[in-house]
């Protein structure tokens, strides 16, 4: 991955958004590649497709610029917040368009198994990736806007398993083995009920 400029100080960073309402197209071009970073954060979640990084690396910029000429100050969110959303989008929409046979990408994808056959998913991944705020920012966004629905989506089963597979709302992280021993079920069963409350957390995503 390459190495990128370093990010804008929030005073610059607005400083630019400034420029960039009054039509300096030298602030949109210096907003733009001060936040490649964020496109290479996102495109490290997509490594383990058949993508090539730099590829990878100019579909996000696509989202980046699409961020960067849309962004509004008033939309009450930060730049970087708003950025990653629209490089990841853009990731997606080249997936879906790519892939649609194979279903809808997202955070909860399965790429692989861990030692014991559970299913790996991005979500795994994110984590256990080395933090950054602007990882981290968008992150919580995702939980908050799961939090607000998910019990009205999964059973209560579904949502203790999703909570403690996934170490979510304060939740220790376990594994199927573990959680399965302590709802008294097979691993196979967890298995089973994490798959399909995952379906619907992808449908609640989608929409």
């Amino acid at each position: 991955m390459k190495t990128f400029l370093a990010p804008l100080t929030p005073e610059e960073e607005k400083d630019c958004l400034m420029r960039m309402k009054s039509g300096d197209e030298k602030a949109k071009e210096e907003l733009i590649l001060h936040n490649m970073r964020l496109v290479a954060h996102v495109a490290k979640r997509y490594m383990n497709s058949d993508e090539d990084s730099e590829d990878l690396i100019s579909i996000g910029t696509i989202g980046l610029i699409k961020a960067v000429s849309t962004f509004k100050r008033d939309y009450g969110s930060r730049f970087a917040t708003y950025a990653i959303r629209c490089i990841d989008n853009e990731m997606l929409m080249y997936f879906r368009s790519k892939k649609k046979m194979r279903g809808e990408v997202s955070l909860f994808e399965p790429i692989g198994t861990d030692k014991e056959g559970n299913q790996i998913h991005l979500f795994d991944i994110l984590e256990n990736e080395e933090i950054d705020v602007t990882d981290h920012l968008e992150k919580q966004e995702q939980i908050s806007r799961l939090s607000v629905h998910m019990k009205e989506v999964l059973t209560p089963r579904e949502y203790a398993i999703i909570t403690k597979r996934y170490g979510l709302f304060k939740e220790t992280e376990k594994t199927q083995r573990e959680i399965a021993q302590m709802e008294g079920i097979s691993r196979s069963y967890v298995s089973r009920i994490e798959k399909r409350a995952l379906e619907k957390l992808k449908k609640l995503l989608i929409e």
